[in-house]
């Protein structure tokens, strides 16, 4: 089954920095309320999309709605905009990009730095840092502060587009997970599950985890599943122990990463669900990077039975992430068949 694109597209464009995420959390209210029981927003403005189950026990699915981005810090006297990062970027990705500053209204920028021909053969060595880059809207001092403050959230400029049997476009990290959990919750509308189903599209994980948090222990999970990307490092010069997960080869099923190592009754469960249903799957071992997971897995009383579904993407943390539309769809699928069927597994140590 194809999946719905023009869906992801919106999702994806929409802008939502950490701590502001209110125009990503506009289109996940629109579309989880028919599907749902209850919807609701914590202070932090996590959503929960819930779907009450035959028993009383509870499984979290957490999606961050957040993408990485920056935040303006200084309007210098000629109008230039410097920033300060809003989660990891690899400064030179910086280069030549548009970016879009949410002020009084949206107004286009674009990243500048010291030209190359000016600089020393010493600078041309340099690695470059995030303060060596400004943003240059075009404009006087004067007019710049008509529409910008300090404080001002700031995202990239970069539309989806399909190429080949992929999606490219900034911030699928972590919108692919944001559309995911919708579209797992579409496909259980009219199913029963074993238990009540908290779908939760949280804020500021690029930042340290800190929706994810919240929600644990709001929700208090018996079973937890984190829904994010991960790293496809299939690309010419990659060592086949770099790659962490390949495109095209299927969902993502975690056995750690840099903040959790993955209930390995749920790693189990799901690799059997996967196999049960001819879903297309592969490990995932990201040495460095955590996601969600650990907040669900960790911040309840005695932890969740927690494991993770990713999503792989090549090109990750920059404006071109790319990822496969069948992975996509083989994570939709494992995650419907794995939150209808958790009563069916002996959960025994």
């Amino acid at each position: 089954m194809p999946i719905n694109v023009n869906l992801l597209k919106e999702i994806a464009e929409v802008a939502g920095a950490p701590g502001h995420e209110q125009r990503v959390r506009e289109i996940v209210i629109r579309e989880v309320t028919p599907l749902v029981d209850d919807v609701k927003i914590d202070n932090m403005g996590n959503v929960y999309a819930i779907k009450k189950g035959k028993a009383q026990k509870r499984v979290m699915v957490g999606a961050h709605m957040d993408e990485i981005g920056f935040i303006v810090t200084h309007i210098d006297d000629n109008g230039f905009v410097r920033f300060h990062t809003l989660g990891g970027f690899d400064p030179k990705t910086h280069t030549a990009q548009r970016v879009i500053i949410h002020g009084k209204e949206d107004v286009i920028g674009v990243m500048g730095s010291k030209p190359i021909h000016v600089m020393s053969p010493e600078e041309r060595a340099k690695v470059p840092k995030s303060t060596d880059y400004f943003i240059d809207l075009g404009m006087s001092k004067e007019a710049v502060e008509k529409i910008v403050t300090v404080g001002d959230p700031v995202t990239r400029d970069r539309g989806l587009i399909e190429m080949g049997d992929c999606v490219n476009c900034k911030s699928l990290d972590n919108r692919l997970a944001v559309f995911i959990l919708i579209e797992s919750l579409r496909a259980l509308k009219d199913k029963e599950v074993p238990y009540d189903v908290y779908g939760v599209f949280t804020v500021q994980e690029e930042v340290g985890i800190r929706g994810a948090n919240v929600a644990a222990l709001e929700v208090n999970p018996d079973f937890g599943f984190g829904l994010d990307t991960t790293i496809a490092f299939d690309v010419p010069g990659a060592k086949p122990e770099e790659m962490v997960t390949k495109l095209g080869e299927g969902t993502a099923i975690k056995i750690m990463d840099s903040g959790t190592i993955c209930d390995y009754r749920m790693v189990k469960y799901m690799e059997n669900t996967a196999n049960k249903y001819n879903i297309k799957n592969q490990k995932e071992i990201l040495t460095a990077g955590g996601t969600d997971t650990s907040g669900i897995q960790r911040m309840t009383p005695g932890g969740s039975i927690a494991g993770a579904i990713s999503i792989p993407t090549r090109h990750i943390h920059q404006s071109i992430e790319m990822a496969h539309k069948q992975d996509v769809r083989d994570s939709i699928d494992l995650l419907t068949n794995c939150l209808a069927e958790l009563d069916l597994h002996d959960w025994s140590f």
